[in-house]
């Protein structure tokens, strides 16, 4: 999405705009309002300091939890804290890189010792580095497996002892992101699927529910270039929806994913076990993304 950066940049200062960009996109419905699903509730979530993650963490202050969180940028992460404190909900943060076993099991331990237990875990810090398979680095390569998928293998291993008594749910960011360029980070949501599948055996019968979610193109940091005005952003996205988002025509929010994690972490799903959820706005598939007339596509 990135790649769309200099094609929407010419877009602002074109003089006429397809009609079709600027036609309402549909529009998420309004959230229910908090129902207290999570009192008294501990949930730890990797990556928290913006995009989904940060949006997770207020969904579940909002619905009562005591939220632990952990992101590498630490002025983000004490901004969130602090809003999340300000609305009245109960939060800590912790700087920590989920590549640093020492950094992340010091995490998830203090956040346990913190609140006294630990109920929900959201493994959800990811990276992504995109080139075609033989110019991408070693070293980007690695940066992305240690990050995505070595990332929630420790994450799980610290997790599970502090739910083995009481039992726990325990959701994963994966994706079914199949792009050009895209194999570095392809292979490490295909890995977080496998972890998961499996895990879900090891732990399920001692009451530990573990699943992923597959998020559909989301806007965040992650996914719109920095410099792009506000006016280009929207409409790129107006046009972008109806071309790769065949079932809702439009890019996800932040917080219908975060929405959509809370919920699946609540007793609502508690017969669900190994499954890899797809939130995708729409059936995905492999391939290029199609882009508007006007941007550039791989």
């Amino acid at each position: 999405m990135a790649a769309a950066a200099a094609g929407a940049a010419g877009l602002a200062g074109a003089v006429a705009v397809p009609p079709y960009l600027t036609a309402p996109p549909t529009s998420a419905p309004p959230p229910a309002p908090p129902r207290g699903r999570f009192d008294g509730k501990v949930v730890l979530i990797t990556g928290a300091t913006s995009g989904i993650g940060e949006a997770t963490a207020r969904a579940f202050a909002a619905e009562g939890a005591k939220v632990g969180f952990c992101g590498r940028r630490a002025e983000l992460g004490r901004r969130v804290e602090r809003d999340l404190r300000d609305a009245g909900g109960t939060a800590r943060y912790q700087q920590a890189d989920v590549r640093d076993p020492d950094q992340l099991r010091r995490f998830v331990d203090d956040t346990a010792a913190a609140f006294g237990r630990l109920d929900v875990a959201f493994n959800n810090a990811g990276i992504t580095r995109t080139a075609p398979l033989h110019e991408m680095t070693l070293e980007d390569w690695t940066d992305v497996q240690h990050t995505n998928a070595r990332g929630v293998f420790l994450s799980i291993k610290y997790e599970v002892p502090h739910m083995l008594e009481h039992g726990g749910v325990i959701i994963c960011t994966a994706s079914e992101s199949r792009r050009p360029g895209g194999a570095a980070y392809t292979s490490s949501k295909q890995a977080i699927k496998g972890i998961v599948e499996t895990a879900a055996m090891d732990y399920g019968p001692k009451g530990i529910r573990i699943n992923a979610i597959c998020p559909g193109t989301t806007d965040t940091a992650l996914v719109r270039p920095a410099s792009l005005p506000d006016a280009v952003w929207e409409a790129f996205k107006r046009a972008w929806g109806p071309l790769n988002a065949s079932g809702t025509h439009r890019m996800a929010s932040k917080e219908e994913i975060a929405r959509s994690v809370v919920s699946l972490a609540s007793a609502e799903f508690s017969y669900m076990a190994g499954s890899a959820v797809l939130v995708g706005g729409g059936p995905l598939g492999g391939g290029p993304m199609a882009m508007p007339p006007g941007f550039p596509s791989r």
